[in-house]
């Protein structure tokens, strides 16, 4: 890290401005550059840690704008659940797989696992100044699957990007991702059309634990009525 730098620090003493100055444009300088070869209007990069670092990304680059992907978090639990299930001989990277059901969807929200460590940056997201919020664009999964081309158009309009109409029927397969890093449990499947998936069953306990725990998540983001 640089703030751990020696070198670095000690310049910060007689010429804060120009050496900070010169963090800031060398940060700037790498983020261009890795995605100068994109060649488009728009370059993305899902990354999930984006939300997290949100205003550090502001910071270097003023007009970044974050797509921020929601879902049912019974769902969430319920799909990583049914691909271990799938893949039950091979443990999960963190080591979930002597659990109990109740015991690993516990651990899946910890602070820092896969579902409870994004939690914690969106449950940060009213702290934030209203003009950080407002480059914020918030999309659920259901509504996407359900209304995939108004979803999109709404979206493209809100990135100022040219309007483009999706075929749902017939989307373009990009390159496949790795899957064995995480030991096969979060699959990147793509499909060359939208279709709903088959909603998964979930113990009431465990549905009524994440509705209880997470109540600001559905309150937030899938209010009733």
């Amino acid at each position: 890290m640089v703030s751990d730098d020696q070198f670095f620090l000690a310049q910060l003493d007689n010429s804060f401005e120009n050496s900070y100055a010169h963090l800031a444009s060398a940060m700037q300088g790498y983020l261009r550059g890795w995605c100068q070869s994109a060649g488009k209007a728009a370059v993305i990069d899902k990354n999930r840690a984006w939300l997290h670092a949100i205003e550090l990304l502001l910071h270097i680059e003023p007009n970044a704008k974050l797509i921020v992907c929601l879902r049912d978090l019974g769902q969430i639990y319920g799909s990583i659940e049914a691909q271990h299930q799938r893949t039950i001989l091979v443990d999960f990277i963190d080591h979930l797989a002597d659990y109990d059901r109740f015991g690993r969807a516990d651990m899946l929200f910890a602070k820092d696992k896969a579902i409870g460590a994004p939690l914690i940056s969106l449950h940060a997201v009213p702290d934030l100044p209203k003009t950080v919020q407002e480059r914020l664009y918030f999309l659920r999964f259901e509504d996407l699957v359900a209304q995939p081309v108004a979803c999109m158009s709404h979206l493209y309009a809100w990135l100022e990007l040219a309007p483009h109409q999706i075929n749902p029927q017939q989307l373009s397969i990009g390159i496949p991702e790795s899957d064995s890093h995480y030991h096969m449990k979060y699959p990147h499947r793509q499909a060359s059309e939208i279709k709903p998936p088959q909603r998964h069953d979930i113990p009431p306990r465990i549905q009524a634990q994440i509705a209880s725990a997470y109540a600001w998540f559905y309150q937030s983001y899938y209010p009733k009525g």
